[in-house]
């Protein structure tokens, strides 16, 4: 299509945050006679699903440690019930196995759980623990457990297909998609808000500028002349200075190329996404050797979109200087940050650690590229909030995929409608102190 010389509302990305969000805005200009979809331009540098939101593991859970961060993972999880079909999405359930250093963390995610309606059962205690996992799978034999947070809500959605879903959506709205189309700067009025979208296919006058650009977040801040590095003040009640806003993360996932009937339940049915964490050491599925003997977690699940049992592991802090790192090309065509045969060998044995059924499998592990790389924030918790005077940042830190509910918030928050959801996502939180506790997990994004 040809791009139009002005529209009131251009959107950067088109993945599961600006899809959502066209769609979610469009409905609500519809519906409040402000407008239509028409008003609305989503923009891809590539195409629908082509960075993160295409090749995601596409789990979507509410197991965080964060308050703010698990009311906003149920809200997402209602969107995706809202439609299972069009979102593909796979209502299975997840599951948060867990070693004693985690116990009284994930007590307290049970407990806030129930208290916000969320659907989970909560077991203590190593025999109980071992009892109720062999209740699901009979070949159950990880180590060294002592609490399971088994959540009744929730599973995963085949990644493209969730996310073609939403294109259609936002498309029935009238929201107008253009791929192939790159953003390399933008032109500011003298006030500071932005005028004009500069693209390699032309310039685009806009009246707001909406941020879903996944990993290639950094690459707009900075055409935005945002800041590169920040000051937080600590939970010492100290100012820290010249931090920076952007930190990378290299991705670890992958596939076991066997029936994704073998992980059934013990009554035949698709089990829940397991999630594994432990301090047991964990030794070779093919030679003994010890792999780790410090804290250490994986996720899988069975999927027929990806051909077998898909997860990942613990990802780890790209050492390099975030602004000399590279992230095109994306995900599986990277030289960079891909997957090798270290973590092929650490997943295989850590699934045969789980259950005997993995054991020797690492033979059919799909041996292709697989992983990408996750642009955090400085405290790993995504940003919402609006910069430029008319720029909305959707800077989600990696939990992007599952918080498929964000869209409909932002619209809100554009459209006058205020939601409390957002608020501890703020940019000032850095400033003011307001940081999200952590927990023991393993994983950055916990």
């Amino acid at each position: 299509m040809a791009l139009p010389s002005h529209v009131k509302y251009v959107i950067i990305g088109a993945g599961i945050h600006g899809l959502s969000t066209a769609w979610h805005l469009g409905e609500n200009l519809r519906k409040s006679g402000r407008g239509s979809g028409k008003d609305i331009l989503v923009i891809d540098k590539t195409g629908i699903a082509a960075g993160a939101s295409g090749i995601a593991c596409g789990v979507i859970r509410n197991n965080y440690f964060q308050p703010a961060m698990r009311r906003l993972m149920a809200h997402s999880v209602s969107v995706w019930e809202s439609d299972p079909k069009a979102f593909s999405y796979h209502p299975v359930g997840y599951m948060q196995i867990s070693p004693e250093v985690m116990h009284k963390d994930v007590a307290s995610i049970a407990k806030q759980q129930k208290e916000i309606g969320y659907d989970s059962v909560f077991i203590e205690g190593e025999k109980d623990s071992m009892k109720y996992m062999k209740g699901l799978f009979d070949d159950w034999q990880a180590a060294g457990i002592t609490s399971v947070l088994h959540e009744k809500k929730g599973g995963y959605a085949n990644n493209t297909a969730a996310i073609y879903g939403l294109a259609k959506k936002a498309e029935a709205e009238d929201v107008r998609l253009a791929t192939g189309v790159k953003v390399t700067g933008f032109k500011k009025d003298a006030k500071g808000a932005v005028k004009t979208v500069i693209t390699d296919r032309g310039n685009i006058d806009c009246d707001m500028v909406i941020v879903g650009a996944g990993p290639w977040v950094k690459q707009i801040w900075d055409m935005l002349e945002l800041p590169a590095q920040i000051s937080i003040k600590g939970r010492d009640g100290k100012m820290h200075d010249n931090l920076p806003m952007w930190i990378f993360w290299s991705l670890q996932e992958g596939t076991l190329g066997v029936d994704p009937k073998l992980q059934k339940t013990n009554d035949g049915k698709m089990p829940p996404v397991i999630h594994v964490d432990t301090d047991a050491p964990l030794h070779s599925d093919v030679d003994g050797s010890l792999i780790t003997d410090k804290l250490w977690g994986i996720y899988y699940k069975p999927d027929f979109n990806f051909g077998g049992v898909q997860g990942g592991a613990m990802p780890f802090k790209v050492k390099a200087d975030p602004a000399t790192v590279k992230i095109d090309p994306y995900g599986p065509e990277s030289p960079d940050f891909v997957v090798g045969d270290d973590f092929a060998h650490m997943w295989c044995s850590a699934l045969a650690f789980c259950q005997k059924r993995f054991e020797g499998q690492i033979k059919v592990y799909k041996k292709e590229p697989s992983g990408g790389i996750g642009s955090f924030t400085a405290d790993s918790f995504p940003v919402f909030d609006s910069f430029c005077q008319n720029v909305y940042v959707i800077a989600d830190s990696n939990h992007g995929y599952k918080m498929i509910g964000v869209g409909k918030l932002v619209a809100d928050d554009i459209c006058g409608n205020h939601s409390d959801l957002l608020d501890p996502f703020r940019f000032s939180r850095f400033a003011e102190g307001k940081l999200h506790p952590v927990s023991h997990s393993p994983f950055p994004w916990s």
